[in-house]
């Protein structure tokens, strides 16, 4: 077999592999929200997953090293690159890939960055281009990051036409702006601020998570009736900077702030750089809502107010706060003493509701004008978020616990403590968990505590993938809880239909996309 002939079919095959290891890593980009540097860490965690993975890792990166000297080696980099990494799926399944327009120019970039170096390297020959390819087959997720960096700037042009769109109705319909941030509870909140406000105002709510630029504005645009009178957006971030980028046009009046704790902590490194990245929701507005139970929200009250900010604290462990939601048997005691509003009542609540939000919901519509009575009524029917501890009934007659929507600890901890309440004496109560990410270094450490906290509530533990299957056996073992492995949230969902009746209770803890290992 001549050499010629063997660089020609390496080469051919080598394109071949490098397309479908793009189309693996553009979906990875996509589920992370087109963030560089995402994808090549993504790639860590599965080439590092399993033994099969190691090996291939090493079989595809000594192969397309080794072509630079000898052609045949290639072909197990175009082999490795084509099929791996073993169980990351070219189009998924939770998490299908969609071929949007923005997701089409990121390959396109990528395919034009690999043809220009791949034909160059055909100027001094197949053998050169041959080993190009399949050394950009095998670095794929780079080029895709390589990519995202490149595309950036046109994204941002693309994406400002809608933002000024948004801008023009907001000055046109002049609602009042109550933006929301934090590190868990935004949603929950924001649907909390509505309800209990809608009795007084006009209001529309940003939809689901809407909570970046393109979820802003489109919430603008798309829901933003004329007269309407209070809009509630909530802000999310993955970095300083960006909420600062949205306050910019959204302009609010009135900021809140949850929580901080480690979610996307592995992003921003640090609970300190966190609390940054939050409090730019109040460098435009004149009304702080900090929940102080976070010793670096009490902090950032005092310096807010101190820079002459009206400052609501609210608290869910103390009546010292402006505003303090405090749970009881069977309800909420509420109370708020701040600017002439007096409150003190007990409301029926479940033990899904979290006080800390309350408090936050009540301070806002309290700023906002709503009469204590208000208020008061509105509290009794306060609506939960799907998929945040929310409690219903299986086919199989099991209580069922979906708590799918939350990954951060303290909602861990509060959804073991419902499933202690719900969960029938002498019925099995099983945890299902693929445990919490992006915690950063607190990541192995907070799911086996977890897993440990389980051990209290749980008669099993039911462990789903790989991404944190070794910290959370470990806070089991520790806890003596037993553990079963599941491959998949299907297979789990499957052995807990068969498993469980009437008289057990099932938690189903966070969810993660099969872009996770």
């Amino acid at each position: 077999m001549s050499t010629m002939f063997v660089n020609g079919l390496g080469l051919g095959l080598g394109v071949v592999a490098l397309a479908l290891g793009c189309v693996r890593w553009l979906r990875v980009a996509q589920r992370e929200h087109y963030l560089a540097g995402m994808t090549v860490r993504f790639a860590r965690r599965w080439w590092l997953a399993s033994g099969v993975n190691r090996a291939l890792a090493v079989a595809g990166a000594a192969g397309a090293v080794a072509s630079l000297w000898y052609p045949p080696a290639g072909f197990a980099a175009v082999v490795v690159a084509a099929v791996g990494p073993v169980g990351l799926k070219l189009k998924g399944t939770t998490s299908r890939l969609a071929w949007t327009p923005r997701l089409r120019r990121l390959a396109g970039t990528s395919g034009l960055v690999a043809a220009v170096v791949v034909g160059g390297a055909a100027v001094a020959g197949l053998h050169a281009a041959f080993s190009a390819v399949v050394i950009f087959a095998m670095g794929a997720p780079v080029l895709v990051d390589a990519a995202l960096v490149a595309v950036e700037p046109v994204e941002a042009r693309l994406l400002q036409p809608y933002v000024d769109r948004a801008r023009q109705r907001l000055g046109a319909v002049a609602p009042r702006v109550v933006a929301i941030t934090g590190s868990y509870g935004k949603t929950t909140t924001k649907g909390y601020v509505a309800h209990l406000i809608a009795g007084s105002f006009s209001v529309v709510a940003t939809p689901a998570s809407f909570n970046n630029t393109v979820g802003l504005a489109r919430s603008v645009n798309e829901h933003l009736a004329t007269g309407t009178q209070v809009f509630v957006a909530e802000m999310g971030t993955y970095g300083v900077g960006e909420i600062s980028a949205m306050c910019a046009w959204v302009k609010p009046e009135v900021a809140v702030i949850t929580a901080i704790g480690p979610v996307h902590l592995e992003r921003m490194r640090s609970l300190e750089r966190i609390a940054e990245a939050k409090a730019e929701i109040l460098d435009q507005a004149s009304v702080a809502i900090l929940n102080v139970d976070y010793p670096l929200l009490a902090q950032l009250a005092q310096k807010v107010e101190e820079e002459g900010k009206t400052v609501w604290r609210c608290s869910s462990q103390g009546p010292r706060a402006d505003v303090s939601v405090i749970a009881e048997a069977g309800g909420l005691r509420v109370r708020a003493a701040h600017f002439g509003a007096q409150m003190d009542l007990v409301v029926t609540a479940g033990p899904e509701v979290e006080p800390g939000n309350v408090a936050c919901a009540v301070a806002t519509a309290l700023c906002l004008g709503v009469p204590t009575v208000t208020v008061a009524a509105r509290l009794a029917s306060l609506p939960g978020a799907p998929n945040r501890r929310s409690a219903q009934q299986g086919a199989n007659g099991a209580r069922i616990i979906d708590d799918t929507y939350n990954a951060n600890p303290a909602g861990a901890r509060a959804a073991l403590a419902l499933l202690g309440v719900i969960g029938t004496p002498g019925g099995k109560r099983v945890v299902v968990t693929p445990g919490m990410v992006e915690l950063g270094r607190l990541q192995g450490r907070e799911n086996a505590n977890f897993a440990a906290g389980a051990g209290a509530v749980a008669t099993e533990l039911v462990v789903v993938g790989r991404t944190n299957a070794q910290s959370l056996m470990a806070g089991a073992k520790a806890a003596g809880v037993p553990v079963r492995r599941a491959r998949d949230r299907k297979a789990a969902v499957g052995w807990v239909s068969a498993e469980l009746g009437a008289v057990d209770a099932v938690l189903y803890e966070n969810d993660l996309p099969d872009h996770y290992p």
